[in-house]
This record gives C-alpha cells, structure tokens and sequence, in this order.
C-alpha cells in the first residue's frame, strides 16, 4: 500500500512539473493565427468589455443587469471558441487516472 501511495505521488509531482505553460511548444506545433476578421470581433469584445466595467451598475434595474450578465456570458463563449483551445475537466482527469490504475 505504502508503494502505491509513493508512485502516486511520484505520477503527481512529475506532471505538476510538465502542467506548466510553454510558448516554445505553441510555435514548434505550427498553432494558425486569428484571421483580420477574427481579430477584429476580438478588438470589438475588449471595447465592449471596458465599457460595461465603466458602468454604473447601481443605477439599473435588476433587468438590465442580468442582461448585461448575458451579454458578457455570450462574448466569453464566443472568445473561448476563437481560442481553439482544449479543456480537460476535473472529472474527466480523475476517470482518465482511474483506468490507468485499472489497467496496470
């Protein structure tokens, strides 16, 4: 048991270490840039953010402001997709280790 537990925490140091960010890695893959048009709806949604936190949210209603709340959901969605980006949930991470740790 006690072998268990130190390989484990031996698989989670290791890829704790390799978690880490790298911008070498993201130019060696070939990653395509935006398109001007992507670019451009980029630019609009940092515009748009930057005046909604300008506002004064105590003057609206309570309307309004789950509109505003909407509105900044959608942008957000719309960025990420742009982003091309990979996610990996928790869950999906602690199921991916479960196997491994069946199979071996």
């Amino acid at each position: 048991m006690k072998k268990l537990f130190a390989i484990l925490a031996l698989f989670f140091s290791t890829q704790m270490i390799m978690a880490a960010p790298s911008t070498e890695s993201k130019v060696k893959k070939g990653e395509t840039e935006l398109t001007e048009a992507q670019q451009e709806r980029i630019t609009e949604i940092e515009s748009r953010v930057e005046v909604i936190k300008a506002m004064d949210f105590s003057e609206m209603s309570k309307e309004e402001r789950k509109d505003v709340r909407m509105e900044l959901k959608e942008m957000k969605k719309e960025a990420r997709a742009m982003g091309n980006g990979v996610y990996i949930s928790v869950g999906a991470i602690i199921v991916i280790l479960l196997i491994l740790i069946l199979v071996t």
